[in-house]
């Protein structure tokens, strides 16, 4: 498989899906964030769009954000129980598989996923994580997880012009679970799940020394 033109493709999916503005509808608002959804054209599902603003600078923000192994989003981040390095692909890209718990008051089973995962930054100090689901031979179907496939999700931290103490941050998730889920757990744990990132995520970044 061609990790580096999957993840290539999905740094460009990501990208169109921040400056297209067409079908995107609210379905939740806090004072932190705005959450968007639109179907998805990957999968029978929807595809959610989070956009606030941060009160730190990308580089606190992202310092918390970056997927890496034994770093700080494991920490912070509800939905994520363990990261693992599957396979370093070249410096920017990587396989990763993500353990996550149960949630949704144990509706949703631990869950895990294998993703192809590229760092991208722009020439105007955005920086990203791109992801989507792929096949490894090192890391097949486990007992005890439900193995779910992410589509082209990720995060864009955004310098915000003039302020460089904030972060206009985007985040994309496009997920099937997997298992047999009544859609509507899924559609309602989704956007509640996004609200809690961008408060926990804030906690964080403030809690940085």
């Amino acid at each position: 498989m061609d990790y580096i033109n999957t993840a290539r493709s999905v740094e460009d999916r990501l990208l169109s899906y921040r400056k297209d503005e067409s079908g995107w509808k609210t379905c939740k608002k806090t004072n932190d964030v705005v959450v968007y959804w639109r179907p998805s054209c990957e999968f029978a599902g929807n595809v959610y769009k989070g956009e606030g603003i941060v009160n730190f600078s990308p580089e606190k923000v992202w310092d918390c954000l970056k997927p890496e192994i034994n770093g700080l989003r494991v920490k912070w981040d509800a939905n994520i129980k363990k990261f693992e390095l599957v396979e370093q692909v070249s410096a920017d890209v990587l396989i990763c598989r993500t353990v996550t718990p149960s949630a949704a008051m144990g509706i949703i089973s631990p869950r895990d996923f294998v993703d192809v995962i590229s760092i991208k930054r722009y020439e105007d100090g955005t920086v990203s994580s791109n992801a989507t689901n792929v096949s490894h031979p090192d890391c097949p179907p486990q007992n005890g997880f439900v193995r779910g496939f992410n589509h082209p999700c990720g995060c864009m931290c955004v310098p915000v012009p003039g302020d460089p103490s904030k972060t206009q941050l985007f985040s994309f998730f496009q997920t099937d679970l997997g298992g047999l889920l009544p859609r509507s757990v899924v559609d309602s744990f989704f956007p509640t799940s996004m609200v809690e990132f961008y408060n926990n995520l804030t906690k964080a970044v403030k809690s940085l020394k």
